[in-house]
């Protein structure tokens, strides 16, 4: 873990490196879906992701979430001045949850030709396997690496005082600094799924559907199913079991994918529908990450944040870093089978709108509202960062508000702003960003 009775370590501390995607669905000015062509070819930035109608915002590393979010708008901005162009206007739909869908017809694989022809069959799969609907779920996924200044404080720091860099009931050394770094990345990717609910519930932003997604043909319905986000609930993107990583080492936490993928339960690791991720740098496959090491961790449990200007509340990116580096400079804890089996139950748990019935099982406690449970993480936070001297009351308490009273969370306020025709009112919200741009 990051040792935080080294002066370097602890003034650079919350040094790191962000980097976001957003998807989001392009529609028509009656609340369907376009099926013309990905406007951005060859755009690195603005890509297209399952259905040619997705965007997918690909933003730099920034050393902030603040930096990060402005070139998210920036890009949206680019989006949004293309699609007033088009012979007939589209906007992007603010919302995780789909609008209008006719039929999965209505929802178009991503076309792909020449050398990268594979991954429209790869949708194509998907598709047969999962359906067309589950795929329109759009979100925000965060990507954050700690400074390489820090982990370099860090990893010296050890070396010059015998400290083990893994497992300290093991007296596990590194040998080599990226050694080091992945043992770090393996122990926050293993406490992040084991955390990440409490940013499942923080961020939640998607309780209602149109009747259209559950219902072929039928429009004049808003739909709520108890879940403050749809998309990280048993409906959203989950696999047909519950994985199991080995996070001894980075070969062994590679292998504990391909380990599904030789048995027929994915088609490739990419099927892995996880929240949290083990990334490295540059090309993101397994043989990069075997071969090169850990660089950043994934977070993949955002919901679209319709509240938001540019879909995501800085104070939740932020929060999340906090909530990594919390983590990461504190004990290790067992993370069994079960455990992990569990942990998935509890990112299911924590798409629950009243999360004051719904209950968790979490280190140090059994049985948990989920709203205790959150609680009680923020509580030890708060006295983490007390400790350090580091002031980040404000994100803190935003978070703690939530919890404290329900009215503050984003499902709840948009369940009231937009539970009385969804899709009607989020296309004036669409239509509303887009004459902002």
């Amino acid at each position: 873990m990051l040792d935080i009775e080294n002066n370097v370590v602890r003034e650079h501390i919350l040094d790191g490196n962000f980097g976001l995607e957003k998807e989001s669905l392009r529609v028509l000015e009656d609340g369907t879906f376009s099926h013309t062509l990905h406007p951005f070819p060859d755009d690195k930035h603005i890509v297209k992701d399952f259905c040619e109608n997705q965007t997918e915002i690909n933003t730099s590393v920034h050393s902030s979430a603040r930096e990060a979010i402005e070139e998210l708008r920036h890009h949206t901005k680019r989006i949004n001045r293309k699609l007033q162009t088009l012979p007939e206007r589209e906007y992007l739909w603010p919302f995780s949850n789909p609008p209008y869908i006719e039929n999965e017809k209505d929802i178009p694989v991503a076309v792909f030709e020449g050398m990268h022809v594979s991954k429209t069959a790869y949708r194509d799969y998907l598709s047969e396997k999962y359906g067309r609907y589950k795929m329109t779920f759009s979100g925000i996924h965060v990507n954050y690496s700690f400074s390489e200044e820090l982990l370099r404080a860090d990893y010296e720091w050890k070396k010059e005082h015998g400290e083990p860099v893994g497992d300290a009931a093991e007296g596990i050394f590194a040998d080599s600094f990226q050694e080091y770094k992945d043992r770090l990345y393996l122990k926050l990717a293993k406490r992040m799924a084991a955390y990440g609910w409490i940013l499942v519930a923080v961020t939640a932003a998607s309780p209602i559907l149109n009747s259209s997604f559950l219902e072929k043909g039928v429009y004049d319905r808003d739909i709520f199913i108890g879940m403050a986000s749809v998309r990280c609930s048993e409906m959203g993107y989950w696999n047909e079991f519950a994985p199991i990583f080995n996070y001894d080492s980075i070969t062994a936490y590679v292998n504990s994918i391909r380990k599904y993928v030789a048995q027929g339960l994915l088609k490739a690791p990419s099927e892995l529908y996880y929240p949290v991720r083990i990334k490295p740098r540059g090309e993101n496959n397994l043989e990069t990450l075997e071969k090169s090491g850990a660089d950043h961790i994934e977070l993949r449990m955002f919901d679209l944040n319709p509240l938001a200007e540019d879909g995501v509340e800085e104070k939740d990116v932020i929060f999340a870093q906090l909530l990594m580096v919390w983590l990461a400079a504190t004990p290790d804890q067992p993370f069994s089978e079960k455990d992990q089996i569990q942990a998935v139950h509890n990112l299911k748990n924590a798409a629950h709108y009243d999360l004051k019935t719904v209950r968790l099982q979490v280190p140090e406690e059994e049985n948990t509202p989920v709203v205790q449970a959150a609680l009680n993480v923020i509580d030890k936070m708060r006295d983490f960062y007390r400790d350090l001297q580091i002031d980040v009351e404000e994100v803190l308490t935003f978070e703690y508000n939530k919890f404290e009273d329900a009215e503050n969370r984003y499902a709840w306020k948009i369940r009231e702003q937009f539970g009385d025709d969804f899709v009607k009112k989020a296309l004036v919200l669409a239509k509303e960003r887009q004459e902002i741009e």
